[in-house]
């Protein structure tokens, strides 16, 4: 971490760009304690709130883009071959595959909030076919709740974000599987509502 914070200070909103891109297509940066520290950082008035936000935004944007892309046109087989270099073994595969076909497109913003189902649920996107102005729609209103949820509260804990940085790591899952929860509450009764 004390590594990823160096590259911030020193590069600033372009290093928090690639860093979530790449995070966002399976490489191992932790998402989530990265926004919190930039969040923090914006609050000590390193960067400014509006503008940390919006870059966060586009890097996970990009990165699901790009997720998106190489699902629609290569497929599984680029995941069956390669996946394990980014952490994306046959057994998450199935697991998001499975995920993904009972929740359909709302698995993709609920799919922002899960480890490991946030790396995949853009590429199986792909290669389902889902269209991509549904996919951007989906994906847009995901990253948008990610990145601002995890940015204010880097922002909300300001001077002491080292500290909490640190102590994420350990509950970063727990937060996002309580985030998913509720997202997934809210779509299971959005579905119901729409049904009658």
């Amino acid at each position: 971490m004390a590594g990823i914070t160096f590259y911030i200070a020193h590069y600033g909103y372009a290093a928090m760009y690639f860093l979530l891109a790449l995070g966002i297509l399976g490489i191992p940066v932790p998402d989530e304690t990265l926004i919190v520290a930039f969040g923090g950082m914006a609050a000590r008035g390193e960067f400014n709130f509006a503008g940390a936000l919006a870059v966060t935004f586009l890097g996970s944007m990009t990165g699901m883009m790009i997720s998106y892309s190489l699902g629609r046109l290569v497929g599984e087989p680029l995941l069956h071959r390669y996946g394990k270099w980014v952490r994306m073994t046959p057994e998450r595969l199935a697991g998001a595959e499975k995920w993904f076909r009972r929740y359909g497109s709302l698995s993709i913003i609920v799919g922002y909030f899960v480890p490991g189902l946030r790396h995949l649920s853009s590429y199986i996107a792909g290669t389902t076919k889902l269209p991509v102005r549904a996919y951007v729609v989906y994906a847009g209103v995901g990253a948008a709740l990610w990145c601002t949820i995890f940015m204010l509260i880097g922002h909300a804990v300001g001077y002491h974000w080292s500290e909490i940085a640190g102590r994420m790591t350990h509950t970063t899952i727990r937060i996002a599987l309580l985030a998913a929860l509720l997202a997934l509450g809210a779509a299971i009764g959005l579905l119901r509502w729409k049904k009658r």
